[in-house]
């Protein structure tokens, strides 16, 4: 594999989530949740790992830490600033399931892209609603896709991506966003409904077993 740095996004406060303490740092299955990801990040081979850290947390061990910023892609940003050379993949320390491959698969797709994003292909009707709730059309899920983390990018690209206003960043629900804005080319790596954000206590307690069913097989 050529040379890439990962970014663990972990400075979400958690406040969806109803925890006392930051997100990422929430106990599952016996360890911090943004762990399970360094682990899969390790096992793909990726040893730099830069994460972008809420206030007064620390990072993992043999992982850099930075301050995250005022919005998702502003954390992005300080992290890249603190990683070394390579191509550069980001993921969010709320997907614990993600499997090692995934990584591999995302930094792969990327011969042929400037970025590679992982995704689930939609498998419910998908209506689209006026803020009345009037459904005003049913879309083609077949070419329908829900975006997860990982997220690979060429690092010159994700650079000037980011290269924007923090107006611009606070619109960003992913950083494929600010590619495409920039006229960069981005790829769909399949993935499934498994690799969930855990954003809610309902995410959690599923998480939970998952993982607990995980490391107990």
């Amino acid at each position: 594999m050529p040379k890439a740095v990962a970014l663990l996004v972990a400075a979400g406060s958690g406040e969806r989530l109803g925890a006392s303490g930051p997100k990422a740092f929430v106990t599952l299955a016996g360890r911090p949740m943004l762990e399970w990801s360094v682990a899969a990040l390790r096992a793909a081979g990726l040893s730099e790992i830069v994460v972008a850290l809420p206030e007064g947390e620390a990072a993992p061990d043999g992982c850099a830490g930075v301050p995250g910023g005022a919005t998702r892609s502003a954390s992005v940003r300080a992290a890249l600033a603190a990683a070394g050379e390579g191509d550069v993949v980001v993921h969010d320390a709320a997907r614990p399931l993600v499997e090692p491959a995934l990584f591999t698969a995302a930094l792969a797709a990327l011969e042929g892209a400037d970025a590679a994003v992982a995704a689930a292909q939609a498998t419910d009707t998908i209506k689209e609603a006026g803020p009345d709730h009037r459904v005003t059309a049913t879309l083609d899920r077949s070419r329908l896709w829900a975006i997860q983390t990982p997220q690979a990018f060429r690092r010159s690209v994700l650079e000037r991506a980011l290269d924007v206003g923090d107006d611009v960043l606070a619109q960003a629900t992913d950083d494929a966003w600010l590619v495409e804005r920039a006229g960069g080319s981005v790829v769909v790596v399949p993935s499934t409904p498994a690799n969930f954000k855990v954003t809610t206590p309902h995410d959690l307690t599923v998480a939970e077993l998952l993982l607990s069913s995980r490391s107990s097989g």
